[in-house]
């Protein structure tokens, strides 16, 4: 099949498929907590009554089955190689979500062909007819792959901890993003703060050079208190806002739930993340 084949199949297969809101969850770097934030913000839209489905797109590292402690026997993958669909990878878990689960320690996944990317946007489609979100949870960095998916969503979430080399490597994610025209709603999520003044002086810091130098606009999508709850939760492999309810992380977390929410502040909804997905194969 040559490459205007498979841009063609794509555009195809998507032309007709529900409109599902999608949030990319990414970083500058690592250990700033991004997938704690896809995992549990995918619980609290699934809560609120909405079909969710959680994509763990850290291809090479991936690591929510592990923070779940699910025992996931197939993942993307078998997939990209051809030999699962992607319903017989799904797990559905007891908290209402679809997880996607990712391949971990395999170096080959970061860099797939033009063939394998095709196949895999192939069978993720489907997951937009059955869902009303897709939180995706990508590489932090500038990786390929990380843009493509970052790009392609109605809303990218920039996970940063206060420390300046954070702040600095998310403005290199933003950077990027805007080097490539996305046109989705980019915000920052500070996590690990002390109080709502640290986090407020971090956005300020990453918005002002953004808007300054990038004329980008980075909304505020709010912060998640550092909270003893959190790391607790992560060795028990339970999701902080199940195992805790009412810690303050939780609190911050339902708040970043409720902007993303239908009319609330972050909300973008247009073309659908696979069809904006495929322009990269046009």
């Amino acid at each position: 099949m040559t490459r205007d084949d498979q841009a063609g199949k794509l555009r195809q297969l998507m032309r007709d498929v529900r409109t599902t809101r999608t949030i990319a969850v990414t970083g500058g770097k690592g250990g700033v907590g991004k997938s704690n934030v896809a995992l549990n913000l995918a619980i609290l839209l699934s809560a609120g009554g909405n079909r969710v489905a959680l994509v763990d797109a850290d291809l090479g590292l991936a690591n929510l089955d592990v923070l779940l402690d699910v025992a996931a026997p197939y993942d993307l993958s078998h997939v990209v190689r051809g030999r699962k669909r992607l319903a017989e990878v799904i797990v559905d878990l007891p908290c209402g979500v679809q997880l996607v689960p990712g391949a971990s320690g395999l170096e080959h996944l970061t860099r797939l062909g033009e063939f394998e990317q095709a196949r895999l946007i192939e069978e993720l489609t489907a997951l937009e007819a059955d869902n009303d979100f897709i939180v995706v949870d990508c590489a932090a960095g500038i990786a390929p792959a990380t843009i493509r998916f970052a790009t392609s969503a109605d809303n990218t979430i920039l996970v940063s901890t206060p420390e300046p080399t954070a702040i600095t490597d998310a403005y290199a994610v933003v950077k990027v993003l805007t080097r490539h025209g996305y046109d989705g709603r980019m915000s920052l999520l500070t996590n690990m703060v002390a109080d709502r003044h640290e986090a407020r002086a971090s956005y300020e810091r990453l918005s002002g050079v953004a808007r300054q130098f990038l004329a980008m606009r980075v909304l505020d999508a709010g912060y998640v208190l550092r909270d003893v709850k959190l790391p607790d939760a992560v060795r028990r492999r339970e999701p902080v806002v199940l195992a805790y309810p009412r810690c303050p992380a939780t609190r911050c977390l339902a708040a970043l739930a409720n902007k993303l929410g239908r009319g609330g502040l972050l909300v973008k909804e247009e073309m659908g993340f696979f069809r904006r997905l495929a322009r990269w194969f046009a």
